[in-house]
Order: structure tokens, then C-alpha cells, then sequence
């Protein structure tokens, strides 16, 4: 049975996320009944599976096959760009915040399982053949940023994404 979600524990999420997302340059939603229930649904499956998978899509219950749907997933950036919101509408873009557009349904973006994990099967290790470049590059697979040094950092910096979000650039 799961745990009931504190009013107080959405609100002080609320206030990390939202400050979070402004200092990275993005808007949390202003509808706050629909922004908070997203909230709320992060910490239940935080409860459920230890990590925020996105409340809008299914999560496997494995962390290492559900990491590009952990909030902010992978796929924010370009929904957000060509939507100007992303999947779940957590994040919105300043003119849909401002009422000057308004959210439009979004389509999938995510590949499926088997697609997934062919992709997984495919990337470079990490410590592969050696480069050129005095450090790897990593990529966090949220925001693009990127960094050289010997391990990714352990938030990004940008979009405060987990170690565990970056790949293995070059």
C-alpha cells in the first residue's frame, strides 16, 4: 500500500523544482493544481521505485533501463523546443506561462523498450580506445551540457540531472 503524500512534502519540492528551473532558465507550469499533482505523483514513485520516473509514462521499476524518463528526462529539451512544453507539461515554455500560447498535446518521443535497449547495447564504453583528448567528454543526456574530465560531475550543473544521466560523449 503506499504511503500517503504530505501536502508539505509537495510544497517543499515545489519550491526546490521551481527554483531550480528558473535558475536554469526553465518555467514550471503556473496552472499550481496541475503542477503539484505532477509533484505529487514524482514523490510517489520515488516512494515506489527510489527515483522520480516520469508520472506520465510507464516506469519499468528499474532504475538503469527507466534513467531517460527520470525527471527532467532526456527527452525536455526537444519537447520543449518543438512543443514548448514537455511531455507531462511540468515544464513549460515563458510564452505558454505568460498565456500567450497554449499547450498543445504532445507526442511520444520516447523510443520503444527493444529500441532502447539496442541503443544501450551500442554505446561506447565508458574507458574506451583512447582519443586525442586529454579527458573524456561526458554529455548529460538532459540539457547537452558537456564537460572533459576523467568522470562526469555528480549534478550537472545546468540542469541539476544526477551522475548517473550522463553518457560518454567522445
Amino acid at each position: 500500500m503506499e504511503s500517503k503524500i504530505r501536502d508539505e512534502e509537495v510544497e517543499t519540492l515545489f519550491n526546490r523544482l521551481n527554483r531550480e528551473a528558473k535558475e536554469g532558465g526553465y518555467t514550471l507550469n503556473p496552472d499550481m493544481e496541475f503542477t503539484k499533482e505532477l509533484i505529487k505523483s514524482l514523490l510517489i514513485n520515488e516512494k515506489r521505485y527510489g527515483y522520480w520516473a516520469c508520472p506520465c509514462r510507464l516506469a519499468s521499476g528499474s532504475k538503469e533501463e527507466d534513467l531517460d524518463i527520470i525527471c527532467p528526462c532526456d527527452y525536455r529539451d526537444a519537447d520543449m523546443s518543438e512543443y514548448g512544453a514537455c511531455y507531462c507539461a511540468l515544464y513549460v515554455s515563458s510564452a505558454i506561462a505568460r498565456g500567450e500560447k497554449v499547450a498543445e498535446s504532445i507526442p511520444e518521443r520516447r523510443p520503444p523498450r527493444e529500441a532502447r535497449m539496442k541503443m544501450r547495447e551500442n554505446m561506447p564504453a565508458a574507458g574506451g580506445p583512447a582519443s586525442d583528448l586529454a579527458y573524456p567528454v561526458w554529455r548529460c543526456k538532459v540539457c547537452g551540457y558537456l564537460c572533459a574530465r576523467d568522470q562526469p560531475p555528480e549534478i550537472c550543473p545546468v540542469c541539476k540531472a544526477k551522475k548517473e544521466r550522463f553518457e560518454r560523449f567522445m
